[in-house]
């Protein structure tokens, strides 16, 4: 007798029969065999949920994950490269800009969808003993993925205009590896927070906003004054960013702001870890 997904999300896995739970074993589906891979099965069944709950009602589906960002880059390729005089960024433009707004739509999306992860899904999290990171885990997952499914149209422009691809490109998965465990601990941090000070939601909406405009997005490293790049290098994504942006624009890659952006990328999933176990229990009692 196998132990479902269900079962194990309800904590009602069967106690009785024993040997024939140990003899059964082998024939129990991979991704039910060990906490961890039934961790790993159960976070890509949400995952799947919440994209299938995104894009079930809409006609445009997948296209809507590009839209915005595509958007706000024709936007800001219009005013820096039409309206004024640009003296910022590479070209070319769109594809400097794409490197960067992508990944950062992976990032806001997720941290601003954190902010109600433990209060939208109230009931069910109190319904089950499944692990409450997941509820995390499982937002910066799905907004991964859209962010991986828009990847293509970065490719598009930059084939469209000629932007070349360097040997840097390989930076790439080290840079989703980065953003992911930064995410994830600014989503460990912020999701449990929210419960107590409800006002922290718009707080973190702000905070993104000025962070927006404090990123390498619109701008290059290269850039700013040189007596504010030391400072830059400790907004994590500002590295991040450049690993990203190196695959098209070399010039664009800062090793230290690289190796500051792991540092801090860690500091925050060590933090977000730390504060989520300490008030799992009082947000439980909350929510």
């Amino acid at each position: 007798m196998g132990v479902s997904s269900s079962d194990f999300w309800h904590g009602s896995a069967p106690r009785s029969h024993t040997i024939d739970r140990v003899s059964s074993y082998a024939q129990v589906r991979p991704e039910q065999r060990t906490p961890i891979a039934r961790y790993r099965h159960s976070l890509w069944l949400l995952t799947q949920r919440d994209l299938r709950v995104r894009y079930s009602t809409s006609v445009l589906g997948y296209f809507w994950s590009i839209l915005d960002p595509l958007v706000m880059a024709g936007i800001y390729w219009f005013v820096f490269t039409q309206v004024f005089e640009r003296s910022v960024g590479n070209d070319p433009y769109i594809v400097f800009l794409l490197s960067a707004l992508l990944p950062w739509m992976w990032f806001t999306g997720a941290v601003s969808d954190c902010t109600r992860a433990f209060l939208r899904e109230a009931k069910l999290i109190r319904s089950t003993r499944i692990p409450r990171t997941i509820w995390v885990n499982r937002l910066v997952l799905s907004k991964g993925i859209e962010f991986l499914a828009a990847i293509p149209v970065l490719v598009l422009f930059a084939t469209l205009y000629g932007a070349e691809l360097g040997v840097d490109a390989v930076l790439f998965p080290l840079a989703i590896l980065l953003q992911a465990i930064l995410t994830v601990g600014v989503g460990l941090l912020v999701a449990p927070l929210v419960v107590f000070f409800r006002d922290l939601e718009r707080a973190v909406k702000l905070i993104l906003r000025f962070l927006f405009y404090a990123s390498p997005i619109i701008y290059g490293t290269t850039d700013l004054p040189p007596e504010l790049h030391f400072w830059a290098a400790f907004n994590p994504l500002n590295g991040i960013f450049s690993l990203y942006r190196a695959a098209f624009f070399p010039e664009q890659l800062d090793w230290f702001a690289v190796m500051i952006a792991a540092v801090m990328s860690l500091v925050f999933l060590g933090l977000g870890l730390v504060v989520f176990r300490r008030t799992e229990r009082a947000v439980l009692k909350e929510i």
